[in-house]
């Protein structure tokens, strides 16, 4: 069977838009470093760790799973961060 070449064209172009749509989040709590701050103080977040919390949103109940880092990622100002970010928290 032959394919025509305008669909092998297509095809291609689906399937490389389909994998830049799905790359995968690789879950570092150090990405997060710069919401340090404003998760351990009044401070507000930076735009910078607000781009860095809604990148990390999916890793965010295996951190609060974790015993090093609940105490952090499940506090009153973490919740605060996340909301000013406009990053809902989760139930995990």
């Amino acid at each position: 069977m032959k394919i025509p070449y305008a669909a092998l064209c297509v095809i291609m172009v689906v399937l490389l838009s389909e994998a830049h749509l799905t790359k995968a989040v690789t879950c570092s709590p150090l990405e997060l470093s710069s919401c340090f701050a404003a998760i351990t103080s009044s401070a507000p977040p930076s735009s910078m760790c607000c781009s860095k919390l809604r990148e990390q949103r999916p890793c965010l109940c295996g951190y609060i799973r974790d015993p090093n880092l609940s105490q952090y990622v499940n506090s009153a100002n973490a919740r605060r961060v996340a909301s000013t970010c406009g990053v809902p928290f989760p139930n995990c």
